[in-house]
């Protein structure tokens, strides 16, 4: 790879491979420069480059006559706290996410505290080709100030939205696997605060990644034993920004990412009724537990932009991404895995269930991911031959095309990076939701025929 990766609120890439000093310099100049007047927040994950990306970040912010509010190593959902709680004018988080250590990226936020979406990161794009910069005269250079606790402030919003002494009455034993990236730092104050017995696995935040970032089961296999050879009541595992949060439960079995924003929803429906939000790429569960309780369900394209924008437009009172990434507008428009863990023990000592029980009163469906190669000139017939394939399906083009039945669904989304369509299904059982994701391919092989 030799190129960016570049989506409507930043990038990412491999360092040294289109990711370098001058290109972080560049692109943050470019966001910078479109933004209101005030100081501009500065974080990043673990990772070994991450320190040398803040350090040209910076110095293109103080360049353009800002001051810089440096949080240092902190989680993604800390960075939006931190401009909100500053009244900054926006903010930069830097962090590939679930990538792998060689990897790193820019994400883009603005005043609100939430990702930008794709008008502002558009003329992002357009100032950064143009690479027509305003740089101060040496009167008026910027300088950037250490915040001394970038936690404070995101810890008691999260701890505003449960009850915590109903919470500490139980004692429970949570393991927490941060794998070396920032979400320990919170992650330990926040159980701790909760009056949890706290296991960390991978605590020091200095990007040596234990298992590949990304918190799937297959990646997860050595942290499923230590569950219940700690005797912890659930385990929580974050990728390296800690946007993302997946379960485990006491048995030692791997809930997913899926299913946490759904346990979020099961357990602040039945009190903070209102709208919900999710992207079209994740599980129905969060749509039959709106028809549960007798809410309006939305669903806005892929990417976390999308959601909150969406959430905002109808007032939700919650919303998320089926990959792990809750959203609660009282803590921050950022998917955020410590909201997560709080309400997912708020609920275990509210019910007085185990994490197990609470997943088992979910509705249960089984979601198969796949992907095909497709050049881009053959999307339009493909996306039209299944509407045709499938006309009593209700369809969404919103994002690529979903086709929906009463229990199951289809996806295909051209991905934006590659010459392939991503398709996800998801069905009562995996046979009916493979068969859903074969039905594409053959529509692939016919229009490869024709």
């Amino acid at each position: 790879m030799n190129h960016l990766i570049i989506s409507i609120s930043g990038l990412r890439g491999i360092v040294g491979q289109g990711l370098d000093p001058l290109t972080a310099i560049r692109y943050a100049a470019a966001f910078v420069q479109g933004l209101p007047p005030g100081p501009v927040v500065v974080t990043r994950d673990s990772r070994k480059t991450g320190a040398m990306l803040a350090d040209a970040i910076r110095s293109a912010i103080c360049g353009l006559g800002r001051v810089v509010l440096d949080g240092q190593i902190a989680a993604t959902p800390t960075t939006g706290v931190l401009i909100r709680q500053h009244g900054a004018a926006g903010g930069i988080q830097i962090s590939a996410s679930h990538n792998p250590p060689e990897y790193n990226g820019l994400k883009l936020f603005s005043a609100a505290g939430q990702v930008i979406g794709s008008d502002s990161g558009g003329e992002v794009l357009e100032r950064y080709h143009a690479e027509s910069f305003a740089w101060a005269d040496h009167s008026s250079i910027g300088h950037a100030e250490t915040l001394a606790d970038p936690f404070s402030e995101h810890l008691a919003l999260v701890l505003k939205t449960v009850d915590v002494q109903r919470i500490r009455e139980q004692k429970f034993s949570v393991l927490l696997d941060a794998n070396h990236g920032a979400g320990a730092l919170l992650g330990r104050r926040l159980l701790e605060a909760l009056g949890c017995r706290v296991t960390v696995l991978g605590e020091p935040a200095d990007g040596e990644f234990s298992h590949p970032a990304e918190p799937t089961a297959e990646n997860l296999a050595s942290v499923l034993p230590a569950v219940q050879d700690s005797k912890a009541h659930v385990g929580f595992c974050q990728d390296p920004d800690a946007d993302r949060l997946a379960v485990i439960d006491e048995l030692g079995r791997y809930v997913g990412e899926e299913y946490t924003l759904a346990l979020c929803l099961n357990h602040v429906l039945p009190t903070l009724r209102g709208p919900i939000v999710t992207n079209c790429a994740s599980s129905r569960m969060s749509e039959d537990l709106a028809a549960r309780y007798g809410v309006e369900f939305h669903r806005a394209a892929v990417g976390e932009a999308n959601v909150t924008g969406r959430m905002q437009t109808v007032g939700a009172v919650f919303g998320g991404e089926g990959n792990g990434g809750p959203i609660d507008p009282r803590v921050g428009y950022v998917r955020d895995s410590f909201v997560g863990m709080a309400q997912i023990l708020d609920a275990m000592a509210a019910r007085r269930l185990p994490v197990s029980r609470l997943v088992d009163e979910l509705p249960r469906y089984a979601i198969v991911k796949t992907k095909f190669p497709l050049v881009p000139a053959q999307i339009p017939s493909l996306l039209d031959r299944l509407r045709d394939r499938f006309p009593e399906a209700a369809a969404d083009g919103q994002d690529g095309l979903r086709l929906d039945w009463p229990g199951r669904w289809l996806l295909v989304r051209p991905s934006n990076t590659e010459p392939i369509v991503r398709v996800i299904a998801e069905a009562p059982t995996a046979a009916d939701a493979n068969r859903l994701c074969e039905s594409t391919g053959q529509v692939l092989h016919e229009l490869a025929e024709t």
